[in-house]
């Protein structure tokens, strides 16, 4: 059974159709990639499958239960880390925990154990002014981490980063991913970042948006670090721009 099942769902805004009969599933342990145009309807998708809004007209399903409109079921993160600037890294990643009703001491225990294996070690104490961009974006993580432990939605989390910081990233993130198991369904304009960190990818194309296809990356993880040079990768990158040119 797909552990998170988007099924034909349609979204309206002003009487203009954004997305239309979209159908995708994410099954346990997996990242699967949503690559398209901007304004081809991905964080609208994302909004419906969050909760935030409510769609047209299909569902989503959730471990088999329909989550339908009904938001804190899955994790959400945007593309701004969103760190409050008033709080420690410490309070900002416990946020989740006091939402839930929390007292501040405990969740503070609760989420000591995590800094070690999200690279944070410390960070604790200071403020996300204090942090690289790169490590505002692994406590960003961890807190989304923290809000839902199954799924994750993460939009374009890497995309402000400069390259060198966005490929030490994905090489962390894949790693990290390895040792948590959470599922993540992604959003991204980057054909090389989908290949290199997806086990599937969803191609959005089309006004409204739709599923032009899917893609299987069969390369199994963990990746070797040069396999974005490998001509196996540049096969995945041709068939992919071929299919967003149709």
């Amino acid at each position: 059974m797909a552990e998170l099942k988007v099924e034909a769902v349609s979204k309206s805004f002003d009487g203009e159709k954004i997305i239309e009969n979209i159908s995708i599933e994410l099954h346990d342990h997996e990242l699967v990639s949503l690559l398209g145009i901007s304004g081809g309807g991905k964080t609208t998708l994302f909004n419906v499958i969050a909760g935030l809004s409510i769609p047209d007209s299909g569902a989503v399903y959730l471990n088999g239960e329909e989550i339908t409109g009904k938001p804190g079921q899955v994790s959400y993160m945007l593309q701004k880390d969103l760190l409050l600037p008033y709080r420690t890294i410490e309070d900002n990643v416990a946020l989740p925990l006091l939402i839930k009703g929390g007292k501040k001491r405990q969740a503070r225990e609760q989420v000591k154990p995590y800094f070690a294996e999200f690279g944070l070690e410390g960070t604790e104490k200071k403020y996300p002014h204090q942090l690289s961009g790169g490590m505002r974006q692994r406590a960003a993580l961890l807190r989304t981490y923290l809000f839902s432990k199954d799924v994750a939605l993460l939009d374009e989390p890497f995309s402000a980063l400069d390259t060198l910081t966005k490929g030490a990233m994905h090489d962390w993130y894949l790693e990290v991913m390895e040792q948590i198991r959470m599922s993540t369904l992604f959003i991204t304009h980057d054909i090389d970042e989908a290949i290199l960190l997806s086990d599937r990818i969803y191609l959005l194309g089309g006004r409204p948006g739709r599923i032009t296809d899917e893609i299987v990356i069969r390369k199994p993880k963990p990746r070797r670090k040069d396999f974005n040079l490998t001509e196996e990768f540049l096969a995945y990158k041709r068939e992919i721009l071929e299919k967003l040119e149709q």
